[in-house]
């Protein structure tokens, strides 16, 4: 059965868990929301929500260089303990997320840091190409929305398609991991270099 966007978005509010992890468990449970609760508290995705908010005040520091020197990417992971940090999943990780960020060139870790500025700017351009495309003034909001979405997807780290796989996106490979290994863990801020250009960075 199709899945719809508000299932996708009321499962994720109840269980913190990303929206591809959230559309699959659906298709799973043929859109039950209470059974596709029940199959992501299996797979052990559910439990990384629980764990968000507990402290993270150890974590490392990776680097990524690309072949030839001229592109590369410094990224901070925090986690609860020491000892999770020098696991190879977190390390795994860690080196995963810097490649991304040499490769994706997000400009921020999550949406509430992008500022209102820019939030204020792109919806005013998305909401001129929506009248400029003829779109009806009623629905011209909506179009807007929809497209500030999409924008959070190309340069919000946690919310960008994992360059190795984009099924899932950066938030689902850090909450896979936090499921694994039991412990809470965030990016805490990146840095990208890229030879001849102005880097990325956000914290």
């Amino acid at each position: 059965m199709a899945i719809t966007a508000a299932a996708v978005k009321e499962l994720r509010e109840k269980t913190g868990v990303g929206m591809m992890e959230c559309k699959k468990a659906l298709q799973e449970a043929d859109g039950n929301i209470e059974e596709a609760i029940s199959v992501l508290r299996k797979k052990g995705v559910a439990k990384a929500a629980k764990k968000v908010g507990r402290a993270t005040n150890e974590g490392l520091v990776f680097s990524y260089i690309h072949a030839g020197g001229k592109l590369g990417a410094i990224v901070e992971i925090a986690c609860e303990t020491d000892f999770v940090a020098n696991t190879e999943q977190f390390q795994a990780l860690g080196h995963a997320i810097a490649m991304h960020v040499a490769a994706a060139s997000p400009e921020v870790v999550k949406r509430e840091q992008v500022s209102t500025t820019e939030l204020e700017k792109e919806s005013e351009i998305f909401k001129v190409q929506a009248l400029n495309e003829g779109k009806p003034e009623q629905i011209v909001e909506k179009i807007v929305t929809g497209r500030l979405e999409k924008y959070y997807k190309e340069v919000v780290l946690l919310e960008q398609s994992y360059v190795k796989d984009p099924e899932k996106n950066i938030g689902d490979l850090v909450n896979e991991t936090i499921a694994f290994l039991g412990e809470n863990m965030s990016v805490i801020r990146f840095q990208r270099f890229a030879v001849g250009e102005t880097s990325a960075s956000a914290e």
